[in-house]
């Protein structure tokens, strides 16, 4: 990940008479490109390969002084390309840069760098040797830089080294302000692939209204009723049946041989799209096959047949032999999907399709899941750690507005669960912060009602958990609740079941759960995931680029953890979150999927992400000065708080050093015009629905920035982290947590409670997540599920130079230092059998927070950003 900077090192020459030498790095175009048919590639090599058209002066460059306003360097042209390095990093290409020196430039602070030639390239690095007085200076460019006619104004880049507004050198102040104005645009046309320009829109895109009504959806956000995060804008032509509604991209066929990055062409800005490596563009097209080839096929089959598993070992062999599909299907789908595709995602070698890999909460038993001990532990050591509450009420009441919803008071009584609290009465129980709650109730009962009129049957529910001696938590009674048949404003009915192990009462126990995890699967991929992560995000990213320049530290600070956010999001938006989706046609939710995750921003507190906060919040901590970071966890054993508070605090030691160097008092804040633009924008227009929201930071102090910053540090990297990429690991397996839930709970005297008694496997999987959309669902997360092979880590940047300030590299390296004291302590910690919440009856250690990983399915690592 260094490697760049090293090269530049090795190749400056040193100071000719009164020339400068320098070297430039760049990729061209295919290198970075990940292109799905090799034949492709060989037929259009006389395309892409334009490397000869680098060797003479169609790319030129000049220095900006950083003494004198508008003094600027004769221009320079690339020369000779470098092959004979050792170090060069495979696709890369290296050109030597010389200079006319005029003394009266000084240091130079920026460069003009424009690319006369037809085809675009990712310029990475120039850097200049022995500047006469200061030695070596680096440009980090790390930008695609097209043809300079798409452009009405000259690229230029900025040196690494940061200034606040205030004390930027007056000739650099005019391209300051006008590389910020090209970025923020005009706000008007549609967006091409080579614009640079960062705006907003609202989520108006995700319906098809042009074919029928079933694809309309509601519009987020510009609304209160249904609030949202901004998106980014791509300015596409409204759909003809409604002017409000943002026309979708057509469907493409994988198979043509254009440039792949048109073929999704979703707009994003240019720098913000996959393309790193090609492991990145892969996972792109993984997407993209997935919803448009691979699903209408399998739906398709799947429709012809009963689509049903008849016992767990028929989802077992889907780990250990695969399906095995007609020739004709596998065909259809071989014809649509690119070749490297269909081997590495389907893994079919003509006869098998499908296999997947064995997921890890299933490795060392197969049945350990179904144990309340291992359903409790998931809710502190699972894909979801982070909803669970401590109940400070019995029973468990609502906050849904009683004139509309009725008496939503949950039906749970002391009777239920008395003799499961280890000889404790309620009371007692309570006041000693023994019983917590998974509830669900709340978000999905005003959905429910229009939810089960579809062939999804699902319930509002409402989990207790018991505290026990030894540490773990245990359900002991699930609440599942409908809205009153003869009107909301009657409140639910609701059934409490409580666990039990044998016969038809321990199936109906185990359907209960299920019926738990359908609600928590749910809230987590809509919620937790999407919108709490990935969307609440991307407005920060958008007023980052549009209001702090490139120079601004703190610009350099939150930039590495944008990487890939919005393009993501875009893909998202054009195949899984959209109408019709992949979420719609595998969650429970359905069609209000997206618009009842706006229900749930409503409630949703910037201040609250902090990990301290969010926990103080749930109840989970108190205040103890006494305690590390100044909580005390009410649940000793919380893997997810143990882990997180660490990665939290050295999160926030690194932002503290960091800011401190640049702002040395609050005053520096105030006066700071870029940060005080950005801050207002983000809570006026990219969180615009919450504009008026008095719990916002008036970014008035240091501590204010301070405590910002790191909140939106630890959304992209660990929160996004601890719920993205145990997926696999956890919901890799359907029944450990179903997505669906397509009957209600059988009643005696029933054929379905018949069943349940002389088969309980087929019941259970009668009532879950059917055959088509467990295939469709585990595919999805085991894409989600990887890392890229080009995966930057929390305290891991590209370059080693991303900045000049030695402070601040310093600072940096004590952060990469710390996370690696972390790493080692997570991984003592599971180890000690003592915590028994760590490993788990399956046996599966929790090491989602554990900083770094491998490439693929691993369940552990934090990359820096929401990057899948």
């Amino acid at each position: 990940m260094f490697l760049a900077g090293k090269v530049v090192d090795t190749l400056t020459g040193g100071l000719h008479g009164k020339k400068i030498k320098g070297t430039v790095v760049l990729t061209k175009k295919n290198v970075l490109e990940f292109n799905p048919l090799a034949a492709t590639v060989n037929a259009g090599s006389a395309i892409f390969d334009r490397l000869g058209e680098f060797l003479g002066s169609g790319v030129s460059l000049q220095l900006v002084s950083g003494h004198v306003a508008g003094k600027l360097s004769k221009e320079a042209h690339l020369e000779n390309w470098i092959t004979s390095l050792p170090t060069l990093l495979p696709g890369d290409s290296v050109f030597r840069v010389t200079f006319d020196w005029d003394e009266s430039i000084g240091v130079p602070e920026a460069i003009i760098f424009n690319n006369n030639h037809v085809d675009e390239f990712f310029l990475k690095t120039i850097t200049l040797d022995d500047v006469p007085g200061h030695g070596v200076v680096r440009f980090i460019c790390n930008s695609w830089v097209y043809s300079a006619r798409k452009y009405n104004y000259d690229r230029i880049f900025f040196r690494n080294k940061s200034y606040l507004p205030n004390e930027t050198p007056a000739s650099l102040l005019k391209y300051r302000r006008e590389e910020l104005a090209n970025l923020r645009g005009n706000g008007k046309g549609e967006r091409k692939e080579w614009d640079r320009v960062y705006d907003y829109d609202v989520y108006n895109d995700l319906g098809e209204p042009d074919k029928g009504s079933n694809f309309v959806r509601k519009t987020l956000g510009g609304n209160s009723e249904f609030p949202y995060p901004r998106r980014g804008r791509t300015g596409r032509a409204p759909t003809k049946t409604d002017s409000k509604s943002e026309s979708r991209l057509k469907q493409v066929n994988l198979m043509k041989p254009l440039d792949p990055i048109e073929s999704l062409d979703i707009y994003v800005p240019r720098d913000e799209r996959f393309g790193h490596l090609k492991m990145a563009d892969f996972l792109a097209y993984a997407i993209k096959s997935l919803s448009q080839a691979i699903v209408p096929a399998l739906k398709h089959f799947f429709d012809q047949t009963r689509n049903e598993f008849d016992n767990f070992k028929e989802i077992h062999d889907l780990y250990e032999g695969g399906i095995k599909l007609p020739t004709s299907v596998l065909d259809n789908i071989r014809k649509n999907v690119p070749v490297d595709l269909f081997r590495e995602i389907l893994r079919s070698d003509g006869e098998q399709f499908l296999k997947f890999p064995m997921p890890d909460v299933i490795k060392e038993s197969k049945s350990a899941w179904r144990t309340d001990e291992e359903f409790g532990r998931e809710m502190v050591a699972g894909v979801h750690p982070i909803l669970i509450q401590c109940l400070k009420k019995f029973p468990p009441t609502s906050k849904l507005d009683p004139e509309l919803y009725g008496d939503q008071t949950s039906t749970i009584t002391e009777e239920h669960i008395q003799n499961y609290l280890e000889g404790l009465d309620v009371l007692t129980a309570l006041n000693e912060n023994k019983l917590f709650i998974l509830n669900h109730h709340d978000s999905f009962i005003p959905y429910l009602r229009r939810i089960n009129t579809t062939s999804t049957k699902a319930y509002a529910t409402r989990t207790l958990l018991f505290l026990t001696n030894d540490g773990t938590l245990k359900p002991v009674a699930i609440e599942l609740s409908l809205p009153h048949p003869d009107g909301d404003q009657f409140g639910v009915v609701s059934k409490v079941y409580t666990p039990a192990e044998e016969g038809a009462e321990g199936t109906i126990w185990q359907l209960a759960k299920a019926y738990a995890a359908v609600n928590d699967s749910g809230y987590h991929q809509l919620n937790s995931h999407w919108l709490n992560t990935h969307a609440v995000i991307e407005p920060f990213v958008i007023a980052t680029n549009r209001q702090l320049s490139a120079l601004h530290p703190i610009y350099k600070l939150l930039h590495p953890h944008y990487r890939d956010t919005m393009n993501i999001n875009a893909l998202a938006r054009q195949s899984l979150v959209s109408a019709d989706g992949i979420i719609e046609s595998t969650f429970f939710q359905g069609k209000y999927a997206l618009e009842s995750s706006a229900v749930v921003y409503k409630d949703w507190v910037f201040t609250d992400q902090a990990l301290p906060a969010d926990l103080l919040k749930r109840g989970m901590a108190v205040k103890d000065q006494n305690s590390p970071h100044g909580l005390r966890l009410l649940v000793e054993d919380y893997p997810y708080a143990v882990d997180g508070l660490e990665i939290w605090s050295a999160i926030n030691t690194w932002v503290k050093e960091y800011c401190s160097f640049y702002y040395k008092t609050d005053a520096a804040i105030q006066k700071d015009t870029e940060l005080q633009a950005w801050w207002k924008e983000v809570r006026e227009v990219g969180h615009g629905d919450k504009k008026n929201e008095a719990w916002w930071p008036k970014m008035q102090t240091r501590a204010e920035l301070v405590e910002s910053c790191t909140i939106l540090i630890w959304i992209s990297s660990a929160l996004h982290a601890a719920v993205n990429f145990g997926q696999y690991a956890f919901t890799g397996y359907l029944p450990n947590r179903p997505t669906l839930s397509r009957r209600f709970m059988p009643e005696e005297g029933t054929p379905e409670y018949e069943q349940l008694k002389s088969d309980p496997e087929k019941a259970f999987l009668l009532t879950v997540t059917p055959e088509f959309q467990s295939l469709i669902g585990i595919s999805l997360v085991e894409i989600f599920s990887r890392h890229a092979s080009d995966e930057l880590y929390l305290g891991q940047r590209e370059n080693p130079d991303w900045t000049s300030e030695a402070d601040p590299l310093q600072a940096f390296e004590r952060f990469g230092n710390k996370l690696a004291q972390i790493e080692d302590k997570i991984a003592t910690r599971n180890n000690d059998v003592n915590m028994k919440n760590r490993v788990g009856p399956v046996n599966f250690p929790y090491a989602l927070l554990m900083p770094t990983s491998d490439q693929g399915l691993t369940a552990r690592g934090i990359p820096n950003s929401i990057s899948i």
